[in-house]
């Protein structure tokens, strides 16, 4: 998925469909099948991994089919009627084929017009619906339908679990739930207040992916920023030595822990309140790649007024002007809306000035669209579907040329790149990312075929590489 990819690079939402075979083929017939698809954001994504990991460990085996499965597990998204569309068909795929089906994820959390529960009201014959983070709820469902083939058997899962991410990056999980009450967002009510995870439980399960392979850390969660507000920064343990469960130690942990494996650690969803200025340094000396995916949604006061958005929208131009001062190499990401309801002409055209000074490096927009059980709803001054869609295609033409031109600074400089594919070992060329890039929603970078006769490129190495052009949002280099 491209990041400018309009509705889809919403509100932080990735769409990931995956079925998989954690088992070889030799495993008993007997032992029983569990067939899985995984819809939503990183957020989901590492709810189904923690599914997986449980099943894994109690000896289910996966299957690649939905006509192979005793039971299949659908893990949906709800947050915009896409995604609900998408969940809803998945569930009724699932059960045409199968018959079985057990489904959790936010869109087991919303509710029908007449209060019913909204999966059940379309699918009655499910056997069972949860929320999101629910690991321990589907499980017991997953028990009363398919009881487990035996005791558990640690060495059945590697440490740090089952991933669905390509084995050298990962996502992590640092909190759930979010104590905002944005106007468009529906997010609250179906995955709840902030939680966040004690920070020796994060650390050991960061420690645990690099030890696994992983060379890249992506950090996720609903505001990355407020880590550990709910818990007022409770003091944890690490290693026997006191970290407080605040933004800025975990991001200082973490990098100490990547910086042996020669790791990257990468934030996602962080909102630009004033203490992000702390983290800024630690970016600078390495310890974490200088780029934040900062989710700004709109410029003018008014608007984010409407949108109920935290912090002081109006000095976000200052705040990024301070950390590029800070942080030349910084890459800035976000996302917008364009035509919430009430936007003025003159408002639309502050935010495409804001994206023109602020010199966003990845911008992604989509046209405002309801979502059913958002306060927004009810706000005045709807505006028509075409003003909409004119806005956002407005906006991503005046992005589009600002990440061009940054795109064509970095021609003749050398970046670090994470190698994501390479059919012959890089001889005919591969697929990376540099910094700058966060997989699925930013660009590539395409790698030429290596002049040295010797040199090689492998899947989740890094090597270095000359910028030599750049193709649409993606760089084009050699490698050295």
């Amino acid at each position: 998925m491209q990041w400018d990819s309009g509705a889809q690079a919403d509100a932080n939402r990735l769409v990931i469909r995956i079925q998989v075979n954690l088992n070889s083929s030799n495993t008993l017939a007997t032992v029983p099948k569990v067939g899985f698809v995984s819809l939503g954001c990183p957020k989901a994504l590492t709810d189904s991994e923690l599914i997986l990991t449980q099943l894994s460990a109690e000896g289910y085996q996966t299957s690649k089919t939905f006509e192979g499965a005793d039971l299949v597990i659908v893990n949906t998204c709800g947050f915009i009627d896409d995604a609900v569309k998408e969940s809803l068909d998945t569930i009724g795929e699932a059960l045409a084929e199968n018959g079985k089906v057990i489904v959790t994820g936010c869109l087991g959390a919303r509710q029908s017009d007449d209060g019913n529960n909204l999966i059940t009201q379309v699918h009655p014959s499910v056997l069972a619906v949860t929320g999101p983070h629910a690991t321990h709820e589907v499980m017991e469902a997953v028990h009363r339908h398919l009881p487990k083939p035996h005791d558990p058997f640690t060495d059945l899962v590697p440490p740090h679990g089952i991933k669905l991410t390509p084995r050298h990056y990962a996502y992590l999980k640092i909190s759930e739930g979010c104590n905002h009450r944005c106007t468009f967002c529906i997010i609250p009510s179906m995955r709840g207040d902030l939680v966040s995870r004690p920070i020796g439980d994060v650390l050991t399960e960061a420690a645990k992916l690099f030890a696994g392979g992983v060379k890249e850390l992506l950090v996720v969660s609903q505001d990355t920023s407020a880590y550990g507000v709910d818990t007022q920064y409770r003091t944890g343990f690490w290693n026997g030595k006191p970290v407080k469960a605040r933004m800025l130690d975990l991001v200082r942990e973490l990098g100490l822990l990547a910086k042996p494996f020669g790791a990257w650690v990468r934030l996602h969803y962080v909102y630009p309140y004033p203490h992000v200025d702390d983290i800024i340094p630690l970016m600078a000396e390495g310890l974490c790649l200088p780029y934040l995916d900062v989710p700004l949604q709109h410029s003018h006061p008014d608007v984010l007024k409407r949108m109920k958005r935290p912090a002081s929208g109006e000095r976000n131009l200052e705040r990024i002007e301070r950390w590029r001062a800070m942080c030349p190499e910084l890459v800035v990401r976000s996302t917008f809306i364009a035509g919430f309801p009430g936007e003025t002409e003159a408002e639309f055209e502050h935010l495409i000035e804001f994206v023109k000074a602020a010199q966003i490096d990845r911008a992604g927009c989509f046209a405002y669209s309801p979502v059913k059980g958002a306060t927004a709803n009810e706000l005045p001054g709807a505006l028509p579907d075409e003003v909409r869609e004119d806005r956002r295609a407005r906006f991503m033409a005046v992005a589009e040329a600002v990440s061009t031109r940054r795109l064509a600074k970095r021609i003749g400089s050398t970046l670090q790149v994470l190698v994501d594919s390479a059919p012959a070992m890089g001889k005919k060329g591969a697929i990376g990312r540099s910094y700058a890039d966060a997989p699925e929603i930013d660009g590539l970078v395409k790698l030429l075929p290596p002049e040295k006769i010797s040199k090689t490129l492998k899947v989740g190495e890094f090597t270095r590489a000359k910028v030599v052009g750049t193709d649409g949002h993606d760089l084009i280099a050699l490698p050295l």
